[in-house]
């Protein structure tokens, strides 16, 4: 007996183990020819896409505070009478007339927001390197380190960069296998003004400063400095270029500076920063510095594992298996994307940085596609989704303090706008924290922005149960909902209670005769504003705090309108029945309350559940990359796991320069087209909900498992109430499981095989464990032309559930039977 209890914990921790982790690689037999074939590292507050030409390296640079403009307000005072014109006419059905006055009256006369923008570029040339043969190049995505090696003129050559998350410089080495052989020009460019450059302690120094934008003067100065340590050989430095022959090793130290402190203070020292970050990088050995770095990553990356399988497909380069990921078997392709969404993620967004932009912090242009700036109605909150799931807390940080400065800007956009209490936010903000409405008032008239992001507020709370974080993020999210509670007006056929004048995002709809999006009491809206006042409401109780405020919320939110089934048995988007099952719009909006919401449940709300399902039937699959990533989310909540994998498919799909084509680039960012990164991150995020849900009450296992995924592993997800998940499965079921307790209390365990060992139960009852809370709705108003067919379970809804009491920082193991 003694042996057993000894073998069985043994035999449990052999099958968790990591598994597939050895080939975190994208790797290519050419060089990039174009910027979405150039390879991405980031350390939060630097960024480099690397090129891997033999000829000329191309490097190039992001710095995340270089933005045009400087600090400021784009929120202005409306005229007398214009908010309750608008929200007249939309009553009256006027909306083409409605959106026109308040793209003429209401959206901002003074800017819509900086354009995030790049440093510019380094590229090292090597005379003679045209010729060459056996090119290989890399990004290990589980060191952060970027590689590429070549044959020219009999000599093999390597190149190691990586952006060092501990001495925060970009570091180049330069080697070969005979001695004397590194000869190469460096040259360092900006697209950036009033640029200045001089020689100063063998370094290449360059200073700059960010342009006006919308009559926004410029003020961000920024300073870069290249330093190379070369050994043999000779090398020379001008005020334009660095020069090396003959050399044995290079390495070059890339540091970039600014003068931003935050988004209300420019008064930095930029050359100060500068130096320290030069100095710091050089002073060290470059084996001591590597292994810092990449110690560092591991710390973040090495939480997880995810092993789907391999197959032959794995032995080819990225872009081919891109390419072809929809035509031949490639599990391994599946759990390779998901780790490179962990890895953009801990490259982009560090505690203490910006949070990361529709691009990460990656951008080669001076005026990106919308501005590369923070689109608050889907997409700053999409690159969120897998930071607490996939075991990144950390890396929510940047945008949990962005909500925290918007909070701040905001409360003078409400006051001035809309004469409001607490803070306002609408659908974009920038490095200045803007929060007033920006572009035209078909986008940008969506007041629900604070509303959104103080979710994100929410959820980290849920993972962790942390009373005293709750307890600071709470004035914000009371802000964001005193905003609603003044804001919201009473619609005058019903008399629920409404936001006007929104948009359902960026949707045009027949009331208008699909001419304008402007509308009142959108379905998002709704589901925005429910879920808002009921953290609040249920944040004032658990801390004990604004009863008074908390019984207002209450019978606002009573008085919210409730979610619609229309005539084509779909989940209403607007107020009115009009959509249309031929609408293909990108933005699935209304869909919010399925994902990343919870108030849409196939047990709790089954018509409900079913409606969502035909309103993301009827949107159709193919659509932009971020769609696509957001699609494989909701199918993972409508538990089609095959459905999911489609999804996923669609997305990974060679994108090669298409106009209108959604997919993935052979660098595996995501193509809207252009690249945005949040598709990555939505699929990441989407993954991970095939795999385990915990929204509605319970830990559910493999809720929504690929057919294609029969066997596999994955170690470290986690659940809300802060449970870690390592388990194996077979046969689609699971086959091994532990589970690790970061604060104790009851886990709740849902799956299809029986649980034993450790005290387990079977579950009675409601989630005792009030981080599983799920939200009591309205019921549902459903048309009379809607002919839905819902089946009841036949089975009790606690069947093949299990409560176990934990204790904090306790691992249990368990045997399952199938």
């Amino acid at each position: 007996m003694m042996i057993k209890r000894i073998l069985l914990p043994l035999l449990f921790c052999s099958v968790l183990q990591p598994g597939a982790q050895e080939n975190l690689k994208l790797w290519y037999d050419k060089p990039a020819l174009d910027w979405n074939q150039a390879l991405p590292l980031g350390n939060g507050r630097l960024g480099a896409m690397v090129f891997g030409g033999p000829a000329v390296e191309h490097l190039q640079l992001n710095e995340e505070t270089i933005w045009a403009g400087s600090p400021n307000s784009n929120a202005h005072k409306l005229e007398y009478g214009v908010l309750d014109k608008v929200r007249q006419l939309i009553f009256e059905g006027k909306y083409i007339e409605a959106q026109d006055l308040a793209t003429a009256k209401i959206m901002s006369p003074k800017n819509h927001g900086m354009p995030y923008q790049t440093m510019g570029d380094i590229f090292i040339s090597f005379p003679g390197h045209d010729g060459y043969t056996d090119y290989y190049r890399d990004l290990n995505i589980s060191d952060a380190i970027a590689n590429v090696t070549y044959k020219a003129n009999g000599i093999t050559y390597k190149r190691e960069i990586f952006t060092s998350f501990t001495d925060q410089a970009i570091i180049v080495r330069l080697t070969a296998d005979r001695a004397g052989s590194i000869s190469c020009n460096i040259l360092l460019t900006t697209p950036q003004e009033k640029v200045e450059r001089m020689m100063e302690d063998d370094q290449l120094v360059l200073t700059a400063i960010t342009p006006a934008h919308e009559k926004q003067s410029g003020k961000v100065q920024l300073e870069t400095r290249v330093k190379p340590r070369v050994t043999g050989g000779n090398c020379h430095i001008s005020d334009d270029i660095i020069s090396i022959d003959k050399a044995d090793e290079v390495i070059l130290y890339i540091a970039i500076a600014t003068n931003f402190v935050n988004y209300k203070d420019i008064s930095g020292d930029k050359t100060k920063k500068c130096k320290e970050y030069m100095n710091r990088s050089f002073s060290k050995d470059y084996q001591k510095a590597k292994k810092e770095h990449t110690v560092f990553f591991q710390k973040y990356m090495n939480r997880m594992s995810l092993d789907l399988g391999k197959t032959e497909a794995s032995n080819r380069p990225t872009d081919v298996r891109i390419k072809e990921f929809s035509q031949t078997f490639d599990p391994e392709l599946a759990a390779l994307y998901f780790q490179f969404g962990r890895y953009l993620l801990i490259a982009c967004s560090q505690p203490d940085t910006q949070p990361a932009t529709l691009q990460g912090i990656w951008n080669d242009r001076y005026l990106p596609s919308w501005d590369s700036k923070y689109t608050c109605n889907i997409n700053v909150e999409m690159n969120y989704w897998p930071a607490e799931v996939a075991n990144l807390s950390e890396m929510h940080d940047p945008m949990l303090q962005m909500v925290k400065e918007v909070a701040e800007t905001g409360s003078h956009t409400a006051e001035l706008m809309y004469n409001s209490r607490g803070w306002a936010l609408h659908h974009n903000t920038d490095i200045w924290r803007i929060t007033g409405p920006v572009d035209r008032a078909a986008s940008g008239m969506w007041p629900t922005g604070g509303a959104w992001v103080s979710q994100h507020l929410w959820y980290r709370y849920e993972y962790t149960g942390d009373m005293q974080y709750l307890g600071s993020v709470y004035p914000v999210m009371k802000g964001a909902a005193m905003f609603f509670n003044d804001f919201l007006i009473e619609e005058p056929v019903n008399n629920r209670l409404v936001v006007s004048p929104s948009n359902s995002p960026e949707n045009a709809h027949a009331g208008s005769g699909n001419k304008a999006t402007i509308m009142a009491g959108n379905t998002m809206d709704n589901q925005l504003v429910f879920d808002l006042f009921s953290n609040v409401i249920k944040a004032s109780e658990l801390l004990g705090v604004d009863k008074a405020f908390s019984d207002t919320l209450k019978v606002k939110r009573a008085k919210l309108p409730p979610m619609q089934i229309g005539r084509h048995n779909q989940l209403q988007e607007w107020l009115y029945d009009w959509d249309s099952p031929e609408d293909k719009h990108r933005h699935v909006s209304h869909l919010y309350g399925l994902y990343p919401g919870n108030q849409i449940s196939p047990v709790r709300t089954p018509e409900l559940f079913e409606a969502a399902r035909n309103s993301l039937i009827y949107r159709g699959d193919p659509s932009t990359g971020w769609s696509m990533g957001w699609k494989v989310c909701l199918w993972a909540r409508l538990l089609d796991g095959d459905h999911a994998y489609k999804l996923l498919a669609s997305q990974l799909d060679l994108a090669t320069g298409e106009k209108k084509k959604g997919g993935t680039y052979s660098n595996m960012l995501d193509a809207h087209p252009p690249f945005q990164i949040d598709g990555n991150f939505g699929c990441t995020a989407g993954i991970a909900e095939m795999l385990m849900q915990s929204h509605d009450g319970s830990i559910h296992l493999l809720p929504a498992l690929p057919s294609a995924w029969k066997e596999g592993s994955v170690k470290g997800l986690v659940a809300r109430g802060g449970f870690v998940i390592d388990m194996d499965w077979k046969d689609g079921k699971v086959s091994a499981l532990a589970v690790y307790s970061r604060y104790g209390g009851n886990c709740r365990i849902q799956t299809s095989g029986r649980l034993k060992g450790n005290g387990i139960k079977i579950a009675k009852g409601n989630n005792p464990n009030r981080l599983f809370d799920t939200p009591e709705i309205q019921k549902p108003l459903i048309s009379d032309k809607a002919t839905l067919k819902i089946e009841k379970p036949k089975v009790n809804k606690y069947a093949g559930m299990y409560d176990l009491g934990t204790e904090q920082k306790k691992t249990y193991h368990f045997k399952i039977t199938n």
